[in-house]
């Protein structure tokens, strides 16, 4: 805020997504305008509102600060050329962004982005394509329509959601909305059908407390307090903009997201049936893999970025699909990262078994094996990143000891071992880092590979 994201720079990027929305529907675009509490959101959203009308797009603006999977609905509920919403995400709270859906409430895939990157190019180089629509004439500008997302968004999950077996349970929950677009959201469904739930950081607070809306690690503890005062069977978290989860167990442990997103893959698969397939990115756990071989289910490994998963949603291939960082979707629902309904499977998940998500993952590692992933970041100095840039372009037979099986470039250098472990480099776009993914069958050994991992990166060319 203030360095990169400048007033000047939202014109530009909305004045290019206008553009755009206005190149693929020549009159009567629709544009759903929403944001998550953050600092200045409000002034955000009205500069948006200004150059859609000026471009001839009749503006819905989103009243309150909402999820970003509820505006995804409400693009396909009222059926409108996309969003523009203006979120950081899980990002400490001095960021922001802006997330383009398009018209089927999906993450802009590189096409599109590469569309609006073309557009904002022809208004700065002030060709006669970014002259705006409508700016001579203010009265055929349409009008501002305000939109209420949250009614539509709560009844959707209802219908996905068995509600009734979570109150029939008697399982109590306790929820962080970490200050969040989700406040209120996971309660109010939750106390209406009639389930105990304890909530904390549910106002807005642009500041997040002082730190990133992530739920995960130590920021989860203030969730483990409220379980313990409250009784509480499970904990459930969402981000700033609710697109990704965190879970935590009735003992206080928290349930990575890689083994969230295999427990819910194999409670579909049990009572839904639908096994129809399951997506996961390249560097989420190969307990997924093990799960499909054993639901004879067919597995899609996709590229980082849920974008790739929402089209396997919107095509019908997929029960579940998601990512280690905290994202999923599921079959007739959103093609867009939903937290809240993570968080309220998960609940439907340990009332209908009776059992912890602790145990339920014990009972999936007797059936399949165990798989331990992590993931660890590493910042590079110019040198080093250089030289492992090269490094990448590699292609190597063998791995400290370890016998390479199979070398995956379905995004960055994926390098799977005959012992079924793997590893996963990733360079970072944004920062001098790199993203390595790991994962082998015991906790011991994924030490190991972790360590030889990191070695691999600094060691000379």
């Amino acid at each position: 805020m203030a360095e990169e994201f400048t007033f000047a720079n939202v014109r530009r990027a909305v004045t290019g997504i206008a553009r755009h929305v206005v190149s693929q529907k020549k009159e009567g675009a629709r544009v759903l305008v929403g944001r998550d509490p953050r600092f200045l959101g409000e002034a955000f959203c009205d500069l948006a509102v200004e150059i859609l009308a000026e471009h001839g797009v009749t503006p819905l603006r989103i009243t309150d600060p909402a999820p970003t999977p509820a505006i995804a609905y409400e693009v396909t509920r009222l059926g409108t050329d996309g969003a523009i919403n203006f979120t950081a995400s899980h990002n400490p709270p001095e960021y922001n962004g802006i997330k383009f859906s398009t018209a089927d409430g999906a993450p802009a895939l590189p096409e599109v982005t590469r569309q609006i990157e073309a557009q904002i190019a022809a208004r700065d180089g002030g060709s006669p394509a970014a002259t705006p629509v409508s700016n001579k004439n203010p009265v055929a500008q349409p009008a501002v329509q305000s939109v209420d997302v949250r009614a539509g968004y709560l009844s959707r999950l209802a219908e996905i959601v068995d509600l009734k077996a979570i109150h029939a349970s008697g399982l109590r929950v306790a929820c962080d909305p970490f200050w969040g677009a989700a406040c209120g959201y996971s309660e109010q469904l939750l106390r209406d059908a009639q389930v105990p739930v304890a909530t904390l950081h549910n106002y807005r607070d642009v500041l997040f407390g002082g730190h990133a809306p992530e739920p995960d690690g130590p920021l989860l503890d203030p969730l483990r307090r409220l379980m313990k005062e409250n009784g509480a069977t499970i904990g459930i978290a969402t981000d700033g903009d609710a697109d990704r989860f965190g879970i935590v167990d009735e003992d206080g442990t928290f349930i990575q997201p890689n083994y969230v997103i295999a427990l819910l893959f194999d409670y579909l698969v049990e009572t839904r049936g639908w096994r129809n397939g399951v997506a996961k990115s390249v560097a989420t756990t190969n307990l997924i893999n093990a799960l499909a071989r054993h639901h004879n289910v067919p597995l899609h490994e996709t590229p980082v970025g849920f974008k790739y998963i929402g089209e396997l949603i919107k095509k019908d291939k997929i029960a579940i699909g998601g990512e280690e960082s905290a994202g999923l979707s599921i079959r007739h629902h959103v093609p867009e990262k939903d937290g809240i309904l993570a968080g309220l499977l998960c609940c439907e998940m340990v009332a209908r078994r009776g059992c912890s998500l602790g145990e339920q993952l014990r009972r999936l590692f007797d059936q399949v094996g165990s798989f331990y992933p992590r993931r660890q970041n590493f910042r590079l100095t110019p040198d080093v990143q250089r030289k492992f840039t090269e490094k990448l372009k590699l292609e190597p037979h063998d791995f400290y000891g370890r016998k390479v099986a199979e070398v995956v470039r379905t995004d960055g250098l994926k390098l799977v071992m005959e012992d079924a472990s793997w590893v996963c480099y990733r360079l970072s776009g944004t920062e001098p880092v790199v993203r390595v993914y790991a994962e082998a069958r015991t906790a011991q050994e994924l030490d190991k590979l972790i360590a030889a991992a990191k070695e691999w990166v600094f060691a000379s060319s």
